[in-house]
């Protein structure tokens, strides 16, 4: 049997031992049985794909390891969430003349979604440099200044952070 076989058939085992207990504590966490239902399935997914699928100790504490991943999943849901509703809010507050088609705000949308991936995979001063730099429109210096740092960190934190845009565009 290959290891892939053998991979599958561990989370087959997992999934069938522990997907109502996953599925219970999602629903509890989310409040929404649709939700946790997809949650539980994407958790799932994560466990048949990931590159280091099972090792031992996620064996031994399986219930542990579903929670780390799904728990992980719930982050974003909630993050992605909170991104949509402040995305809607600005279009109710928009003139009913400037509300793009529903095709742009999809886009827009899409959009936002994977620039905040892309920030949230920033550390965060990584993070707050970057965002100095394209909001405020400072110089590398004021940066530095600003967070107390030399323009040599700034400009490291800087090629990280275009490093990171390059990364999620490819």
């Amino acid at each position: 049997m290959s290891s892939s076989d053998s991979a599958k058939q561990q989370c087959g085992a997992l999934y069938v031992a522990h997907h109502s207990w996953l599925l219970g504590w999602l629903r509890y966490k989310l409040g929404c049985m649709h939700d946790a239902a997809d949650l539980a399935q994407d958790t799932f997914v994560r466990v048949l794909t990931s590159r280091e699928l099972q090792t031992e100790q996620q064996l031994q504490e399986p219930r542990a390891f579903l929670l780390t991943v799904a728990g992980r999943l719930v982050s974003n849901h909630f993050r992605r969430r909170s991104l949509e509703h402040a995305w809607l809010e600005t279009l109710a507050a928009l003139p009913e003349q400037q509300v793009p088609s529903p095709e742009v705000q999809a886009s827009l949308l899409q959009s936002l979604h994977e620039i905040d991936l892309m920030l949230d995979g920033l550390a965060p001063r990584v993070r707050q440099a970057f965002l100095l730099a394209q909001l405020e429109g400072l110089t590398y210096a004021r940066i530095a200044e600003r967070l107390g740092i030399g323009v040599r960190t700034v400009k490291r934190y800087m090629a990280e952070a275009y490093e990171q845009c390059i990364m999620l565009s490819l």
